[in-house]
């Protein structure tokens, strides 16, 4: 039965794939979701990047949580439920869930079932007793907890700067979903990127050894493995730009000759030096963050950011 299930949802997750990937070629300026980036080879350099000399939001934002851990949860209490929103590798939910031992639920939402089940195995080698009520669902139009968990003290969780891949008025639809999934008086935790040096975003982007490189031109490869797609990697680089009056890293894919591709009876034509646009990773200043988080309905209760000003974990309300 699980393994019905299993191939279910891989083939769900491929229609997906499938449509979006005719749609966003289709297109007159190329593009495809970046949340197509984490298949299992994906995650892998993913978790790969995170520990690249480069690349700083994620040695940043944890030194912030483990700094920080005890002023974040103040108010908590005993009990209550971790409300994450897409749970990734949890090293970060970690840092959480050590200081409460009388915590009752942690629950993760996310759209792949095997990232659920990955994460609870983890917990739950570390935290025996702790309930993991994982919830399958697409966070980002809102989703119902369980009668149980809705009822509790909640305490919501979303570290990473996975607001920064969202245009803004999508971000300020996003947050707005959340809320909705929060009880009203819960207290929400973000991990924002902020504003600094066009030089330091755009190396934490190019990596000296290749890996956000090898993470970007992987989705061809995850085209090629599973919709019979002809893309030559190759015959494609990397590249990351900033664009200042944006205010956003754009990440991309650059055909570097004339070519075609065909996959799933359809035929793209690329020029020399076109584009496929596959992610956006905006940068804030606190104030410009705290109009966005307004907008959708919350206000900034407290904030916590490193020396250089780099990075800030901010507390919603």
């Amino acid at each position: 039965m699980q393994r019905a299930v299993e191939r279910a949802e891989r083939r769900e997750d491929e229609s997906d794939f499938a449509l979006s990937v005719v749609e966003g070629l289709s297109r007159p300026h190329k593009s495809l979701p970046c949340r197509f980036f984490y298949d299992a080879r994906g995650s892998e350099l993913f978790e790969e990047i995170t520990r690249l000399p480069e690349y700083y939001q994620t040695r940043v934002e944890i030194a912030l949580l483990e700094a920080h851990v005890d002023e974040i949860l103040q108010g908590f209490g005993e009990g209550g439920a971790l409300v994450e929103f897409g749970s990734g590798s949890s090293r970060k939910t970690e840092i959480l869930i050590a200081r409460l031992p009388r915590l009752s639920v942690y629950a993760p939402i996310d759209v792949s079932k095997s990232a659920l089940e990955g994460a609870r195995r983890r917990l739950s080698g570390l935290y025996p007793t702790l309930s993991t009520r994982s919830i399958l669902g697409d966070f980002t139009h809102g989703v119902l907890l369980p009668a149980d968990i809705a009822s509790m003290k909640q305490l919501g969780f979303f570290p990473g700067s996975t607001i920064g891949n969202f245009d803004p008025p999508e971000a300020v639809e996003l947050l707005r979903a959340m809320r909705k999934t929060l009880a009203p008086d819960s207290a929400f935790i973000i991990g924002v990127d902020l504003k600094k040096d066009a030089g330091v975003l755009v190396e934490a982007y190019n990596d000296s050894a290749g890996v956000t490189a090898a993470f970007n031109l992987n989705l061809l490869t995850r085209a090629n493995r599973e919709l019979s797609a002809d893309f030559d990697p190759a015959a494609f680089h990397h590249e990351a730009i900033y664009d200042p009056l944006k205010g956003r890293i754009e990440m991309h894919l650059v055909s570097v000759k004339e070519q075609t591709v065909e996959l799933l009876g359809e035929r793209f034509h690329f020029r020399a030096r076109e584009r496929i646009h596959t992610e956006n990773s905006y940068k804030f200043s606190i104030e410009q963050f705290l109009e966005l988080a307004s907008a959708a309905g919350w206000r900034v209760s407290r904030f916590w950011t490193d020396a250089r000003g780099w990075f800030s974990v901010i507390e919603l309300r």
